[in-house]
């Protein structure tokens, strides 16, 4: 009667771990409580993936969030950069004005006619 269930006591259940041709002999023995731990550790095991799931999909959204907002940040700094550049421009505009303007005012920065001097 190896891996018989008694008539009274049904808590064991014979289950092959090979195929067919293999003798009674092979067959192993687990409780039928075994069996609904089995159950309920798979349900854990789904339940854990599904855990582990929706931490990394929370994960990527804030990892997403977050280099969102370095974008937004990245994008108001070359703004700004560039009005700066801008207003950096206008002024060098100016600045070459004035000193042309002094340059065209001063007579050191003047063409001398060297014939109208000897006269």
């Amino acid at each position: 009667m190896e891996g018989e269930p008694d008539e009274e006591d049904s808590t064991f259940t014979n289950i092959s771990l090979a195929d067919d041709s293999v003798d009674s002999r092979s067959a192993a023995l687990y409780s039928k409580e075994e069996d609904e731990y089995f159950t309920m550790n798979s349900d854990i095991d789904g339940d854990t993936e599904n855990q582990v799931e929706l931490e990394e999909k929370t994960r990527l959204i804030n990892q997403v969030l977050e280099l969102q907002h370095t974008l937004e940040d990245l994008s108001a700094r070359v703004d700004a950069v560039k009005e700066e550049n801008l207003k950096l421009k206008s002024e060098n505009q100016v600045l070459g004005q004035y000193i042309e303007n002094l340059m065209s005012a001063s007579s050191v920065f003047q063409t001398t006619d060297t014939k109208s001097k000897r006269k």
